[in-house]
């Protein structure tokens, strides 16, 4: 995978979505987030997930969507059950995915972090194709933002513990960490 100068992921679907904004400063990107998503809760391939990225989704279309009335929230990849990958926002933009959040003492994450959400729920285990794609893309951030390393690779329930707790216990970190190490 290759990332351009604006932060795009050349090889990847593209979905531009208008939730992000500017960066204060490009050079500050040195954390990467991992979340998960589903919706409605545990159900996967649904649309409703790009819907709430792109600003569209319908809140009457399931009962537990009430809470998402004019939520705008997005990340700058989806990590699909089949490993598809869908880029919302360039990393070189803030993506709205980490809300009130802290890391080794700097509040605000969203200012300096890379969002990606996998297809998934706490406790249903990921595929191997999510981890074989989030391996790719993350070694690919890691060599365009090389103030990101392994050990700045954390859950959301990390950056805001008490109050996330994504991508929850059925992530293999070791796994995924193991994958971070063998070549591309």
């Amino acid at each position: 995978m290759r990332i351009d100068l604006n932060g795009v992921v050349t090889s990847i679907a593209q979905r531009p979505c208008k939730h992000f904004d500017e960066r204060l400063d490009e050079a500050d990107i040195s954390l990467l987030v991992i979340h998960n998503i589903s919706l409605p809760a545990g159900q996967f391939g649904t649309p409703y997930v790009d819907d709430l990225f792109m600003g569209v989704i319908n809140c009457d279309a399931h009962a537990s969507f009430s809470d998402l009335q004019g939520l705008r929230v997005s990340a700058h990849c989806f990590i699909k059950r089949t490993g598809e990958i869908i880029q919302y926002v360039p990393f070189a933009k803030r993506a709205w995915h980490a809300g009130q959040s802290e890391f080794d003492g700097i509040t605000t994450c969203n200012n300096f972090s890379i969002g990606i959400e996998l297809e998934g729920t706490d406790t249903t285990p990921y595929t191997c194709a999510q981890y074989k794609t989030l391996a790719l893309i993350s070694k690919a951030i890691m060599q365009r933002y090389p103030k990101i390393t392994p050990s700045r690779i954390v859950g959301h329930c990390d950056i805001a513990p008490g109050r996330k707790t994504d991508p929850g216990e059925s992530f293999n970190w070791q796994l995924f960490l193991n994958m971070l190490e063998q070549p591309s």
